[in-house]
């Protein structure tokens, strides 16, 4: 089952498949490493703005409406 980043709950994880059109945040996300990763959303601000991701041992927030544009595979049973 594929999701939306902005749309995942906090504990939720998955791998990254496609990241929308985000010009320059785009090619520093892929830099990260972020596509075909797993990941997992450890907070949500109010509103959900800013999102709380981990990536690997880094802890990265993104603005809601960034992750909107990132489609996430869900693992099995989560």
């Amino acid at each position: 089952m594929r999701k939306k980043l902005s749309d995942m709950k906090v504990g939720e994880s998955g791998i990254v498949r496609k990241i929308g059109e985000l010009k320059e945040l785009k090619n520093r996300l892929i830099e990260l490493g972020i596509l075909n990763t797993p990941i997992k959303v450890v907070k949500k601000a109010p509103f959900n703005d800013p999102i709380a991701i981990n990536l690997g041992n880094t802890t990265i927030a993104l603005r809601e409406e960034d992750a909107q544009k990132i489609e996430v595979e869900l693992f099995k049973g989560k």
